[in-house]
């Protein structure tokens, strides 16, 4: 009889484990998923339009909340779904905001009429693109509100708002954050 007893009371506690097993596991898969979708999320670099401030291969995460209550501001880096791909999903600076004109000169980026100081370009010149086929951008571009206008700090070697365009706010997935890896890149964004 006394077996019985210990037997009985064996079960409900390895039952009892299982379930909680699974109750955290799904807490944490929760936590996880809300985190991704809510807080910041982790990405890689695939090529070199952000160079030198971002390098191909770095890890960095990208933080939602800031965008929760307020407007991306000009010097900001942001993460955005891409106009041509909207899965895809690109960084860039953010250059001028709804309202503000830009235009390229020499060389040069000016933001209504005044010519910006981007150490973060080492020098190299930013020079109109052929937009994408269907769209005419022409200087100076008015940004319209709700959108930003955005460039790669390497603007020899980036697509951006020369390209396609200003993009909408809402495209905007979140404020770059900090570099995670390589392990000798690990810094704030800036």
């Amino acid at each position: 009889m006394y077996s019985g007893q210990h037997a009985t009371r064996q079960q409900p506690s390895i039952i009892r484990s299982i379930v909680n097993i699974v109750v955290i596991i799904a807490l944490v898969m929760g936590l996880s998923w809300a985190l991704s979708n809510f807080v910041f999320k982790a990405y890689e670099i695939p090529s070199g339009s952000m160079e030198t401030t971002i390098m191909p291969g770095d890890r960095l995460f990208s933080e939602k909340v800031t965008y929760y209550f307020e407007e991306p501001k000009a010097g900001e880096i942001v993460t955005f779904n891409d106009p041509q791909i909207p899965s895809r999903i690109l960084i860039k600076r953010v250059i001028a905001t709804g309202g503000q004109q830009v235009d390229l000169r020499d060389g040069y980026v000016y933001v209504d009429g005044v010519q910006l100081d981007e150490p973060y370009t080492n020098g190299l010149p930013s020079y109109e693109l052929t937009p994408v086929r269907g769209l005419e951008i022409s200087y100076p571009y008015t940004v319209p509100e709700g959108e930003v206008w955005v460039m790669g700090d390497n603007r020899v070697n980036s697509q951006d708002s020369r390209y396609f365009g200003s993009i909408p706010v809402s495209s905007i997935t979140g404020k770059a954050a900090l570099i995670y890896w390589p392990f000798s890149n690990f810094g704030l964004v800036e």
